[in-house]
């Protein structure tokens, strides 16, 4: 067995995320995601959280007798950015005197060895623009694993899904996913769809070779 065979497949989603007017928003999709994907023998635990300090001490708290192979997150994002609630995950985080600098510095250390380990953001746009090439390339040297995201805004199709290992460069387009003729001036990506590059849906449970 490899040690990412042998790691802990985790999920953290958005519980923030009501719907309006007592419908179910996009956390309920969140949830019952995390339902589906424990029953099909893609995680070994989940949890909804309100804030990135409650997402980073239950990953600590559940990998305490056990290495973690992959963490999933799902929730809302943006160029360089994943959103819990308003709050953001960023390159600052990784910053010396970040508040959150301690407990990555310690999720660090319980994730498999060997480059093996992979962050997926499941949200929309974290890898895209200058932005999210920055957040890449800094995210997996600081963790020294893979790490996963999308440059388009993604729902039940999710394109311009790419990944980056240590020490590589991007190979996907700083303007993929922004509007043609309007990459200057756009203040959203395109929508995911099944003709947009690198798509999967959001039934897909790994992400494919290439990507």
């Amino acid at each position: 067995m490899t040690a990412r065979s042998e790691g802990l497949r985790l999920m953290v989603y958005d519980r923030t995320c009501a719907g309006r007017w007592g419908l179910p928003g996009l956390t309920a999709s969140w949830r019952a995601g995390s339902v589906l994907y424990r029953a099909l023998g893609r995680l070994d635990d989940w949890r909804g959280v309100a804030s990135w300090p409650e997402a980073l001490d239950w990953l600590l708290a559940r990998s305490v007798e056990r290495r973690i192979a992959e963490i999933q997150y799902w929730g809302h994002g943006t160029w360089g950015r994943a959103l819990v609630d308003r709050e953001s995950l960023d390159v600052q985080a990784l910053a010396p005197r970040h508040p959150w600098r301690a407990r990555l510095e310690s999720l660090r250390e319980r994730l498999v060895p060997g480059s093996e380990a992979l962050w997926w953001f499941r949200t929309c746009e974290t890898f895209g623009t200058a932005r999210g090439h920055a957040f890449a390339k800094a995210w997996t040297r600081f963790f020294g694993c893979r790490a996963a995201g999308h440059t388009y805004v993604i729902g039940p199709w999710q394109s311009g899904l790419h990944s980056l290992a240590p020490g590589e460069e991007p190979s996907w387009p700083v303007k993929e996913g922004l509007p043609p003729g309007a990459e200057a001036s756009a203040r959203t990506a395109r929508k995911s769809g099944p003709r947009e590059p690198n798509t999967i849906t959001c039934l897909h449970g790994q992400v494919p070779p290439g990507f």
